[in-house]
């Protein structure tokens, strides 16, 4: 199977929490039926990426990376590379790259969709993604470390985040729900 079969049987099985993930769902799914390239970085002015937001074994903790282009924590993610051969190994794997922390533990069915404009991205500066979000368990003693597109990387109260995003919020609460 291919990435963008995996990605397509994903999404259309994905059970959507809300009437607006739902839309979203649509969304991403006509994408990827009009797109074969849909989920590489040279598909614009669209392309599906995939993202992992780590809690902690309790769920009582978030761990965000503060995005050095966009100067805002978020979840851990990126662009799918060729080598992937899912979505949610592709969240793993950024996951993984961007925060060090070996042995994650992801639960492979999304938790939550989110389409944003990155201004930062690509020649253009025209580009949305179509976020694919996962959820990841640290183990207990586990040791992150800051990855070259991070400032920093910081364990925070799943309550209480630094400038909470309102889809950030729901996704957090959300992973916390999927993993309790």
């Amino acid at each position: 199977m291919t990435l963008h079969a995996d990605a397509l049987a994903a999404l259309t099985a994905w059970t959507a929490p809300t009437p607006a993930q739902e839309a979203l769902r649509e969304r991403y799914v006509a994408h990827l039926a009009a797109h074969p390239d849909g989920l590489t970085r040279d598909c614009r002015p669209d392309h599906l990426t995939a993202s992992t937001v780590v809690l902690s074994p309790d769920g009582t903790q978030v761990l965000l990376t503060l995005h050095a282009k966009a100067q805002q924590w978020f979840q851990f993610g990126g662009h799918c590379e060729p080598e992937d051969e899912t979505l949610a190994g592709a969240a793993l794997r950024e996951a993984t790259e961007e925060s060090g922390l070996l042995g994650l533990r992801l639960d492979p069915v999304p938790v939550q969709l989110s389409e944003h404009a990155v201004p930062f991205c690509g020649p253009t500066r025209d580009v949305h993604h179509l976020d694919v979000r996962f959820v990841a368990v640290a183990a207990a003693d586990a040791a992150y470390a800051v990855s070259d597109e991070s400032l920093d990387v910081r364990w925070w109260p799943a309550d209480a985040m630094p400038d909470p995003q309102a889809d950030m919020v729901e996704l957090v609460a959300l992973a916390r729900a999927r993993t309790s």
